[in-house]
């Protein structure tokens, strides 16, 4: 593992203390590691709706009632396989 080391105005700091001891926490370290994971994810999300809108721009799709069916299907399928990572 790597050591980051930062610095942060007073006001930051005691933001990240009561962070850590408020929402359970272990350590500072603990906390930065999560807001970097849901940084991460975000961009991961991001960059997955940027490429399902550049495949739904780049060609023509049948809007009819069965691919419709099919998508909400499919869509669903995701949803409950990423349950864990939905945001609040």
């Amino acid at each position: 593992m790597t050591t980051v080391t930062i610095s942060l105005p007073d006001s930051l700091k005691a933001f990240v203390d009561t962070q850590v001891s408020t929402k359970g926490f272990g350590n500072v370290s603990e906390y930065f590691r999560t807001l970097l994971r849901d940084a991460q994810a975000k961009e991961e999300d991001a960059r997955l709706e940027a490429l399902l809108l550049e495949g739904l721009a780049s060609q023509r799709l049948p809007l009819d009632d069965a691919f419709l069916k099919g998508l909400e299907t499919k869509t669903a399928a995701i949803l409950d396989k990423y349950k864990d990572r939905q945001r609040p």
